[in-house]
């Protein structure tokens, strides 16, 4: 009897398993996300182990993050949260929203994370126009994650 190959295994399987019903009834997270992206963030907050991701933060983080881009005046640099280890102050910190909503793209399935993330893309355009690089983000004082450019961008005091 001939074998099936993995890779006809895996295609006939479905990448992920659909949110269910009860993640599309809990409204919308944001208004330029379709249904299918709303269930999958709603389930992904209701069901994910990451200590960051709770019900509700995705619509929070990204109306932070919007209203930070789109405030009125020119460049700004970034402020620091005055009280970083309280877990609601920590996020007056908008590199610290952008941080929770990069954790929100990592465990959305595929298709909901690529929705997301064009979003997140031109929300970024505008935070790159609004803030100053770092000068110094390079030093060896500098330990952050490449990938997490926003964190490379310069803080009211110089850093």
């Amino acid at each position: 009897m001939p074998r099936r190959r993995p890779g006809a295994l895996r295609a006939a399987l479905p990448a992920h398993r659909p949110a269910p019903a009860w993640a599309r009834d809990l409204g919308p997270v944001d208004d330029r996300l379709s249904a299918g992206t709303t269930a999958a963030i709603h389930f992904a907050e209701h069901t994910s182990r990451h200590v960051d991701i709770a019900p509700g933060v995705t619509a929070r983080m990204l109306a932070r993050y919007r209203a930070f881009v789109r405030a009125p005046g020119g460049r700004a640099a970034l402020e620091p949260s005055s009280c970083p280890a309280c877990p609601g102050c920590r996020y007056d910190d908008i590199a610290e929203c952008r941080d929770t909503l990069e954790e929100v793209v990592a465990v959305l399935p595929p298709a909901a994370a690529g929705e997301l993330r064009r979003l997140l893309d031109r929300l970024d355009a505008r935070f790159r126009r609004r803030t100053f690089p770092d000068p110094l983000s390079w030093s060896s004082r500098w330990r952050a994650d490449p990938r997490r450019w926003w964190l490379r961008r310069l803080y009211e005091g110089g850093g």
